[in-house]
């Protein structure tokens, strides 16, 4: 249950979004951009990254939904769940297991990313953008982490996550939260 009276057991970071729409109408436009936006890495894959990253530090709220999210955008599923036993065994193509070690290790222990993780990821054939996108989406899914543990949200049920991984891949990040409005920021 949240910790904040105004919310409900089903609230989720939406409903901070909502009541704070001065600070996190940017956040959800840039949650759009990041996700949805020009990458080498498709939204399918940015999800998994998401959900993974969630299973890693432990956020089940998040882990549920970017889980569910990855599968509605074409991810396999139980993809995210076997990454986060083992990255080495998990089924995803070779030249993913570099760039997911970097943010394993980034989302664990960031303080020890080191220039010979960003070059194994090079070496796979990514690019600076890749790079730079893989870190920007650990990013955001610690920053929302904090955001879940903050306020005492708990996860949704697995289907209620796949209904809004569904409305999450075809209305955008921006679309989710009518009280934001559309700044400027795109919503396919």
């Amino acid at each position: 249950m949240s910790f904040l009276k105004s919310h409900t057991e089903k609230s989720g970071p939406g409903d901070v979004f909502q009541a704070y729409p001065e600070v996190y109408r940017h956040w959800a436009e840039m949650g759009q951009q990041l996700i949805n936006g020009p990458s080498p890495l498709t939204p399918g894959e940015r999800e998994m990254i998401q959900g993974f990253v969630a299973g890693l530090i432990n956020c089940q709220y998040a882990y549920v939904a970017h889980s569910a999210a990855a599968v509605a955008r074409g991810i396999a599923p139980g993809t995210v769940e076997k990454l986060v036993a083992d990255v080495a065994s998990a089924p995803v193509s070779a030249k993913l297991k570099p760039l997911l070690l970097l943010v394993k290790k980034l989302a664990l222990d960031p303080v020890n990313v080191s220039q010979s993780d960003a070059d194994a990821v090079f070496s796979a054939g990514w690019d600076e953008a890749a790079y730079h996108s893989a870190v920007a989406v650990t990013a955001r899914m610690t920053f929302m982490s904090k955001i879940i543990h903050g306020h005492g949200f708990i996860p949704m049920s697995p289907e209620r996550a796949r209904v809004n991984a569904e409305h999450r891949a075809k209305a955008g990040y921006v679309a989710l939260y009518p009280k934001l409005g559309n700044a400027g920021g795109t919503t396919s």
